[in-house]
């Protein structure tokens, strides 16, 4: 991996370029087996209890995930399984593995950002036909924000311990096999509450060495997702009732610090700036990490460059 990166290969077409390498390994033999004597498939059941049934590529991806984690965010991100001292949480994890995979080796992404906005300015045709209205219709309701297969979604973050269930509707949201990557835009109301983020920034100029973590989620419940065990099609994992309640975490005060840059609230932001600088390292480390992994186009890269720079020296 480090090679291919020396090299400028990124994202997606780094992981694909890594398996080749690892398959040419596993094709050595005519059997690969565990210290027991199990025989360890190529492909396997990646959601297996039993080690030696995951199968070999499942620990691929693990090696790469934990390789790419290790490059963005630290090594304690790359060792944790289900919670470890000193790591960032699943949903900082979660969302830097998307957007590392979503890098693109020859600047495509970024062209794609830029036609995508150049389409959503383009003037109405008011010759159109019928057909052709409603097909530009049903385009414009085209939902916002990143995307990748829920199956390389579900490879990389399982061996890490991510459970992508607990984030649906909160940071992801699932649909015919694609998982989206809700724009921070879309988390105001469920960070702020209906009042938005101005009662949170009056409170954060009111109180400036309170607690963020008391103002966001102001309408939590003990069911932390939307979902509250509705049946959604094409989504894993959310026709259950999920019961853990909602706590704002590293990834949520750096939305809520976003969403105060783009309100124009900046006693607010200063004020949960210098708050979070006094909490520890945390916060700015995985603001500036992502600075580096969304794309140069995108509106979340612009508000955390000019949030950042809204950092007291």
């Amino acid at each position: 991996m480090e090679r291919l990166q020396s090299e400028h290969i990124r994202g997606a077409d780094l992981v694909f370029a890594c398996i080749g390498p690892a398959l040419e390994i596993y094709s050595r033999y005519s059997r690969v087996v565990d210290a027991e004597d199990r025989e360890i498939p190529l492909g396997g059941d990646p959601e297996a209890t039993e080690p030696h049934k995951r199968g070999y590529l499942a620990y691929v991806w693990e090696a790469v995930g934990r390789a790419a984690l290790e490059q963005v965010l630290g090594t304690a991100e790359a060792g944790t399984r289900n919670g470890a001292a000193g790591a960032l949480e699943e949903d900082a994890r979660l969302t830097a593995l998307f957007l590392w995979t979503l890098q693109s080796t020859n600047g495509e992404e970024k062209a794609k950002v830029k036609s995508q906005k150049e389409k959503s300015e383009e003037p109405e045709d008011n010759e159109k036909d019928e057909g052709e209205e409603e097909e530009t219709a049903a385009k414009g309701k085209k939902k916002k924000g990143l995307t990748l297969v829920f199956d390389v979604v579900r490879r990389f973050a399982q061996p890490l311990g991510i459970h992508l269930d607990n984030w649906e509707d909160r940071i992801i949201e699932t649909e015919k096999g694609i998982v989206r990557l809700l724009p921070v835009g879309e988390r105001g109301e469920q960070l702020f509450g209906d009042d938005g983020a101005d009662m949170v920034a009056d409170w954060l100029e009111r109180e400036p060495t309170g607690a963020l973590q008391l103002a966001l989620f102001p309408d939590r419940g003990e069911v932390a997702p939307k979902v509250k065990g509705k049946k959604a099609k094409g989504k894993r994992g959310t026709d259950k009732q999920v019961s853990t309640k909602q706590e704002a975490t590293t990834l949520d005060r750096v939305h809520a610090a976003m969403l105060l840059q783009s309100s124009g609230r900046a006693n607010a932001l200063r004020a949960l700036l210098k708050a979070e600088q006094d909490r520890g390292p945390d916060f700015l480390r995985l603001a500036n990490a992502l600075s580096a992994l969304y794309p140069r186009e995108s509106e979340e890269k612009r508000l955390l460059d000019a949030m950042l720079l809204a950092v007291p020296r």
